[in-house]
Order: structure tokens, then sequence, then C-alpha cells
């Protein structure tokens, strides 16, 4: 286990809640968060193994229209515990939400999250992480909420199957950009050696999660970096993809979150940001290259994220939407040079 002695106590914390409610028979649910990612669905389905392991009445959901595994993500064992939000009714006793750093993040699952009687714990790693739950199990020194749960599942003294690895894994390969982000350190390595060692295949979920696209991906990906705009006189970096896109391409809006990190590419900018746009507004992803704190800046903009990766969402028109970021980026918080 990785040792992190900070949220010790919030570990033990939450590890006893979690023994009682399996011992009073009370049902326990996993949130991940809105249109989830590697890190959040994967630590919930590798804590929920877990659980199921110790005997625990358990269910995993997130907030989806409609509600579906993303495509990339459809290899991950535990998908029998996932459960609509639209079917939970009565709030149960232990909410845990991983990886949402505020209850608006939960989308539908907020509700249970605040409701009466229910205790909610927290485990994530955002630095923009509101503490709203009765524990919150929040580091921003890991470099994913994977990391954390992997932290709960030893304290558990549940030992790790290949099914909990695999979504760990994924979790930690996702969010540390292949282990190339700054907060990797040789303890995430560590644990990637770990996980390789229960007999996942790292070769085959890398291509599950990169490198398996449809052509529709390829012809898209082409268009959206052809309106790309470079902004010297903001150091930016961005462009759009409308929903009428995703259409034509018949591609999932989850399919193409790794445009993002073919943009942050460009040496010119230090800031790359892509627009996508679905029914009701845009979800926006920012990443920084090291010079500016984006997590900073989509706060301000009513998000959330890291130092160098965060994002937003907004309801705005695209051109007044843009002139938002301009007006946050001039009074951004310096790194120091890239």
């Amino acid at each position: 286990m990785i040792d992190r002695s900070g949220p010790a106590a919030d570990r033990a914390a939450l590890v006893g809640l979690l023994r009682e409610t399996i011992a009073a028979g009370e049902e326990i649910l996993l949130a991940a968060h809105v249109a989830p990612d590697a890190d959040s669905l994967g630590s919930a389905l590798a804590l929920g193994l877990a659980l199921r392991r110790l005997g625990a009445r358990v269910r995993v959901s997130f907030d989806a229209e409609p509600f579906a595994v993303p495509r990339t993500l459809r290899f991950l064992a535990g998908q029998e515990l996932l459960v609509d939000p639209a079917a939970i009714g009565v709030a149960p006793y232990l909410v845990v939400t991983l990886d949402a750093d505020s209850p608006a993040r939960l989308g539908r699952l907020a509700a249970a999250a605040t409701a009466p009687g229910t205790r909610t714990v927290v485990i994530d790693h955002h630095p923009s992480n509101t503490r709203f739950g009765a524990v919150n199990l929040v580091d921003s020194t890991a470099a994913a909420t994977s990391v954390l749960a992997v932290d709960v599942i030893d304290a558990l003294g549940v030992p790790l199957d290949v099914d909990m690895a695999a979504a760990l894994y994924a979790g930690l390969v996702t969010d540390t950009g292949s282990f190339r982000s700054a907060a990797t350190t040789a303890a995430e390595h560590r644990l990637a050696a770990r996980l390789l060692e229960t007999g996942i295949r790292h070769d085959l979920i890398s291509r599950d999660l990169w490198d398996d696209h449809p052509f529709g991906y390829v012809q898209l990906l082409g268009s959206v970096l052809g309106r790309a705009r470079l902004e010297p006189e903001h150091d930016l970096v961005w462009s759009w993809c409308e929903q009428r896109d995703l259409l034509a391409a018949g591609l999932a809006p989850d399919e193409i979150q790794g445009f993002i990190d073919i943009l942050r590419s460009v040496s010119d900018a230090e800031v790359a940001l892509i627009c996508r746009q679905d029914s009701t507004g845009w979800n926006v992803s920012v990443r920084s290259r090291g010079g500016l704190d984006v997590g900073a800046v989509c706060v301000t903009l009513g998000g959330g994220g890291h130092r160098l990766a965060a994002g937003f969402r907004s309801t705005a028109e695209l051109v007044s939407l843009m002139d938002q970021v301009r007006a946050a980026l001039a009074p951004a918080t310096a790194l120091g040079a890239r």
C-alpha cells in the first residue's frame, strides 16, 4: 500500500463506515461522476468488486444520457453491479463518491448523496474538491483516484484480483497520461508493477483505451484539428466539436476525450482547450503545458480540476464562452517557465 499519512485518519473512518454498513446489511452506493472516465468508473467498479467479496449489498452508478458505459471502458469487469440512476429510489444508507469534486459532478446522483439520513463519503484527488462528505478521503498529491481506491481496498483486507487490478490500472494509466504527468512518482510506478503482477494484460487495456477507433474518429479528429485557432496574445490554442459533428461521425462524446491531448502538444501556446457540445451546452476541457494553473481558471468558470488538467461546463454561446475564457486567463496564476 502506498504510504499517504495525511489522509490516514479519513481512510480509517471510511473503512469503519463501510464495515459497519456491511454488518448492518445496509446498501452501499458507489457513485462515479457524470459521463465517467476510466479513473472514476474504474475506481468505483474495483471498490464494488472488493466490497462484494466482503458480502456487501453494493451498487455502482453514474449519470449519463443514455445510461451506458463508454465504449472504451466496456472491457471493465463488474458491470453487473451497475444500475441506472433513474432506478435508485430510496436513498441508500451509505453513498461513496469517486473522483467527483462536488455534488454537481454527480448529476442526478447528487440527490442520493445529499438526501436526509444518507451518509456520504468522498474519495477524490482533485485540489478543487469541496469536501462535501461526512468523511472526505481527499488527497491532491495522489496521481489518480484509483490510487486512493487501492488504499481503501488494502485497508479492507481484500486481495487484489485481476478484475480489480484491470479497473484500477485503467484509472492509473489514464489519469497519469501514461505516466507522463508531473504527479507521477516512483510510488505510482510501483503500484503499476503490483497491478501487472496480478496477470492483467496492460497491452490489451491500452488498446481498448486509446487504439481502437472507428474510421469516423479519424475523420472527426481531422475536422476538429483543422478548425483549431491559435491566439498568441492569449497563449491559447483551441477548437470545438458540435453535437452534429459527433452524430455525423457516429461517435459518442466520450470517444473524443483524447483530442485535447493532441491539441496540447502545440508548442506555440501554453493553454489548450476544446469545447464539446451536447444537447444542453458545452463541456470544456482545458490543459496547460506546465506554466499556468488551469484548475484555478476553471474554478472561476464554475468547474474545477488539477493545475494542468481541468474543465468546466457552460450553456453560453460559443463566442461568449470563449470571451469568458480569455477574461479568466488574463489574471491566471503562473506556475513558472514551461
